[in-house]
C-alpha cells in the first residue's frame, strides 16, 4: 500500500543492510508480500555481524559464520535464496568510497527497480536508543550508491571491465520511524516477519519477539483500515514513462526513442 492505498509491486528488489537481523526487523514483511507476488529479491549485507555475539569463547570468525548461517535462513523463511556478504569489520563500518564502489557494483550486477536501505539521518529512536553507526554508515554509502553514483556510465568505469552497466533505480525505499509517507499492508506476511526474525537464534536467546513486533507494527498501522504495516520514506528517482522505456538503462541505443505522441506520454515504446 502506498500514501494513496494503491498496490505496487516491484520487479526487482535489492536491499542493502549493515548487520544481519537488520531486514527482518525493518523490511522482511514487505518483502515477503512483494516475493509473494512474484519480484526477485537479493539482500547486501555490509557485514557478518562478527562482534553481535556477547560471549567471548566465541572468535569474530565464528561469529561470522553463526550469524552468516542465521541471515541465510531467515532469508529462506522470506523467500530469498540470493544473499550477498560483503565481510566488512562489524562496529566500525565507514561509508567510505571503497564501499560506495561495492555497492555500485551490486546495484550494476542486480539491477534492481527498488533499493531498500535505512535512513542514514536517524540518530535516535525513541527515549532509550540510539542509532548505530553502522546503520547510518550503511545507509548513507546505499544512498550515495544509487544516487546519483550507480547511474553515471564515467563514475567507476572500471566495472565496465566486468560487463556491469550504469543503471538508474527507479524507486528508493528508506525504512523509517519518522515522518514516513509510504506504508506497506504486512497483515498477510507478518508471521512471516516473525519466524525469520526468529532464526537469528544469537540474538533472540530466550526472547520470543512476536508481541514486540506485532505492537510495532500494529502501531504504525493506527488510524488506516489495517491490522499492520510497515513504513517507508519513499524516493521515485525515475518517472513511470522512464522507467517503462528504459528499465534503467542509461547509455544511448538502450532506450527505444517514441515513436507516436500517446508512447511519449505513456512510456510505451519499450
Amino acid at each position: 500500500m502506498g500514501s494513496n492505498g494503491s498496490r505496487y509491486t516491484p520487479g526487482r528488489v535489492l536491499v542493502i543492510v549493515a548487520h544481519p537481523d537488520d531486514i527482518e526487523f525493518g523490511s522482511a514483511g514487505t518483502i515477503a508480500r512483494w516475493v509473494r507476488d512474484g519480484a526477485a529479491v537479493r539482500y547486501v549485507l555490509c557485514t557478518s555481524g562478527q562482534v553481535g555475539i556477547k560471549d567471548p569463547n566465541v572468535s569474530l570468525e565464528e561469529a561470522a559464520e553463526i550469524r552468516e548461517r542465521e541471515q541465510t535462513a531467515a532469508a529462506k523463511v522470506t523467500g530469498v535464496d540470493d544473499v550477498v556478504y560483503l565481510r566488512h569489520q562489524d562496529g566500525i563500518l565507514e561509508n567510505t568510497m571503497d564501499l560506495r564502489r561495492e555497492l555500485v557494483r551490486e546495484i550494476r550486477r542486480f539491477r534492481p527497480e527498488v533499493l531498500i536501505a535505512g535512513d542514514p539521518t536517524a540518530f535516535f529512536v525513541g527515549e532509550s536508543y540510539i542509532n548505530h553507526p553502522d546503520h547510518r554508515a550503511a545507509a548513507g554509502a546505499a544512498l550515495d550508491a544509487v544516487f546519483p553514483a550507480a547511474g553515471m556510465p564515467a563514475l567507476f568505469r572500471e566495472l565496465e571491465a566486468e560487463g556491469l552497466e550504469a543503471h538508474e533505480t527507479r524507486k528508493v525505499y528508506v525504512t523509517t520511524w519518522q515522518q514516513p509517507d509510504t506504508w506497506v499492508d504486512i497483515s498477510e506476511t507478518i508471521d512471516v516477519k516473525i519466524a525469520a526474525l526468529k532464526e537469528h537464534r544469537s540474538q533472540m536467546g530466550d526472547w520470543d519477539p512476536t508481541d514486540r513486533i506485532r505492537n510495532w507494527a500494529a502501531e504504525r498501522a493506527k488510524g488506516m483500515e489495517l491490522d499492520y504495516v510497515e513504513a517507508y520514506k519513499v524516493i521515485t528517482l525515475k518517472s513511470d514513462e522512464d522507467w517503462q522505456r528504459c528499465k534503467g538503462y542509461v547509455l544511448p541505443g538502450h532506450c527505444e526513442e517514441p515513436e507516436t505522441e500517446q508512447e511519449a506520454l505513456t512510456g510505451s515504446a519499450r
